[in-house]
């Protein structure tokens, strides 16, 4: 009785401790409403729009133009890249790509999802998804891995008849992530995130100083950095764990004591 007592307390303090690994590990929240969404896309890597997670982004443009936005994603998240494209209502058979660049402009490939589709003719919409790999915070240097810092969506038409370039199109896009914890920890962090401090913008008050694009992204915490994650806690209670049962194994194969068939002088 007391061996269950003692392993009923510990069960307990446990899911106690663990209550806040799990709830990190909950889909991250939506941008705040204080800001509005943007309307348009850039033309190019330094003049991507800037998109915060959560925001339903709207642009108009023509067929063959590349369409750019960039958002901020941190260390343990697992971003989702969707756009909708809103084709003319007549045209042929085109065929719609979406690619995602880490602040190095590398090409991120896709976990899964369409990241290229055709449109058949006469449909009205074509559909995009970019699942990325959950972003880590170290890889070695000569790694492709994602890494926290500014990533950048480019979204243009790859194979369309010559009849439909030009025409204009209107375009959706959304960026989300999941927020995947310790799972995908690593014994490591990046001295700093990767975000461009050649691409700058002048501020609103007139001053004229300028700041990096998405330096006012990111948590009010600043980026993710340090050696500690929620698996550390997971680690700990699989430890406690191995040594209660240990414990209770000890206490079934001991026995009472002294066999009663023992000689006392033995």
């Amino acid at each position: 009785m007391r061996i269950t007592r003692v392993l009923g307390a510990a069960l307990l303090a446990l899911g106690l401790a663990a209550g806040p690994a799990a709830a990190d590990s909950s889909p991250s929240p939506s941008a705040s409403a204080d800001g509005s969404a943007p309307t348009r896309a850039g033309t190019s890597f330094r003049t991507a729009t800037e998109v915060r997670q959560g925001q339903q982004a709207t642009a108009s443009g023509s067929t063959g133009d590349y369409l750019y936005w960039s958002f901020p994603a941190d260390t343990g998240q697992r971003p989702t890249v969707g756009a909708t494209v809103k084709l003319p209502a007549t045209h042929g058979t085109q065929t719609w790509q979406i690619d995602v660049y880490d602040g190095l402009r590398r090409r991120q490939a896709c976990q899964y999802g369409a990241a290229t589709r055709t449109a058949e003719q006469g449909a009205s919409t074509v559909e995009l998804a970019c699942v990325l790999r959950t972003v880590r915070g170290w890889s070695e240097p000569w790694g492709n891995d994602p890494l926290p810092g500014t990533y950048y969506v480019r979204l243009t038409v790859v194979d369309l008849g010559s009849a439909d370039l030009g025409k204009p199109v209107g375009v959706d896009v959304r960026v989300d992530s999941k927020d995947i914890g310790g799972a995908a920890a690593v014994d490591g962090s990046l001295g700093k995130p990767l975000v461009p401090g050649i691409a700058v913008k002048s501020e609103a008050d007139g001053s004229g100083s300028k700041t990096a694009v998405l330096s006012s992204f990111g948590s009010d915490d600043g980026w993710s950095s340090g050696w500690w994650s929620d698996r550390w806690v997971w680690t700990a209670i699989g430890g406690v764990l191995a040594a209660l049962a240990g414990i209770g194994g000890y206490a079934l194969t001991r026995g009472s004591g002294r066999p009663s068939r023992v000689p006392p002088n033995v």
